[in-house]
C-alpha cells in the first residue's frame, strides 16, 4: 500500500502540470510604417583601417577626441557615427542614432 501511495504522489508531482491546459493574452502590437531598409544603411570604417585611411575615405572628422588609457584609445566623432582606434587602427564603428 505504501508503496502505492508513493507511485500516486510520483506521478501527480510529475504529470499533474501538465494536465492543466495552458493559458495566454494576445496582445496585439501595432505595426511600424514600413521602411526602405537602404535609407538607413550607412557606411562604416571596417575594423584594422587605419586613421590615414579612414580620413582620406570619410573626409575630417568633425571632433577629434584625446587618446585615453593604455593602449590609447582615441576616439572620432563623425555625423553620423564615431569610430574607436586603438593606437592608429579602427577597432569599433558605431552609428549614431539619427535626431528625433
Amino acid at each position: 500500500m505504501r508503496r502505492l501511495f508513493k507511485l500516486f504522489i510520483v506521478s501527480a508531482l510529475v504529470f499533474g502540470p501538465s494536465l492543466h491546459s495552458a493559458q495566454a493574452e494576445t496582445l496585439a502590437m501595432p505595426q511600424k510604417a514600413q521602411t526602405n531598409a537602404e535609407s538607413y544603411s550607412i557606411d562604416l570604417p571596417g575594423r584594422g583601417m587605419t586613421m590615414a585611411e579612414v580620413e582620406k575615405r570619410f573626409g575630417p572628422p568633425g571632433k577629434k577626441m584625446g587618446e585615453v588609457g593604455t593602449p590609447p584609445i582615441t576616439r572620432w566623432i563623425y555625423e553620423d557615427f564615431i569610430v574607436y582606434f586603438e593606437y592608429q587602427y579602427v577597432i569599433h564603428a558605431v552609428a549614431t542614432p539619427p535626431a528625433p
